[in-house]
């Protein structure tokens, strides 16, 4: 194979390598402006008037009650104590322990949502002991943020269906305890620390350093076969070139 075919056919290589990541370096670009736009929306969410029983109780499941999610809101109703969940393995402030989640029936109408009402520490030495919690009866006022389902965790073999457990679907616990419960949407609820929960919730991480280092590493990588074409092909190729003609 002649000289110039092979530097035509390296040459070949290397322009599609480099685009190639030069097009996944611009993904990763479009995703921080995803993330960012996302960030934006959540902030503009809260700095809206906080929702009403009957606001949320109006919106339609899918499009209209997403775009609630991330908006804070003040409810009123009782509580439903019995039926209180504890997720486990769930951490808060690098300490392992339950997020407590007790259903709330909204004042002035047979509609229930789930709040997750904060964490508090387990008991290690008797792990199936369902830790002590303060659950206040008649009309209360929660304050919180309107959140997405609690997020799940690996768990190996059947689901627990006790009071601790290590995720908790929605739909399944709306057809184990007959609740009119929504399925779509939770009350995070927010404030400081009480009936012995705290509530240092972590700040919501969309992940958009990860994305500008993925970026750059791609971006990186196109100049990298940019510099070796250059050095290993371009240059013997044009030195053989000058040496033929001393």
């Amino acid at each position: 194979m002649s000289a110039r075919r092979r530097l035509l056919l390296v040459g070949l290589a290397a322009l599609l390598g480099v685009g190639v990541t030069v097009s996944l370096g611009r993904w990763q670009l479009d995703r921080v402006a995803q993330k960012e736009a996302l960030a934006a929306s959540i902030q503009q969410q809260g700095a809206l008037a906080p929702l009403p029983n009957a606001q949320l109780m109006a919106a339609s499941p899918g499009p209209e009650v997403q775009a609630l999610v991330h908006r804070s809101a003040v409810l009123t109703g009782t509580w439903v104590p019995q039926h209180t969940m504890f997720l486990d393995n769930r951490q808060m402030q690098a300490r392992v322990g339950f997020f407590a989640l007790t259903p709330l029936r909204l004042a002035g109408s047979d509609t229930v949502v789930m709040v997750q009402r904060g964490w508090l520490p387990r008991n290690f030495e008797d792990r199936a002991k369902l830790p002590a919690l303060s659950t206040p009866g008649g009309v209360v006022e929660v304050h919180g943020r309107i959140a997405p389902p609690p997020s799940k965790l690996y768990e190996p073999g059947a689901p627990a269906l006790g009071a601790i457990r290590q995720n908790l679907d929605l739909d399944q616990f709306r057809t184990e305890t007959g609740l009119p419960l929504r399925t779509d949407i939770t009350l995070q609820q927010t404030g400081e620390a009480s009936e012995g929960l705290l509530r240092d919730w972590p700040a919501i991480n969309l992940g958009v350093d990860k994305h500008y280092g993925y970026a750059a590493q791609w971006f990186a990588l196109a100049l990298l076969i940019v510099v070796l074409f250059a050095w290993f092909q371009i240059r013997p190729y044009f030195q053989v070139i000058k040496d033929s003609h001393v």
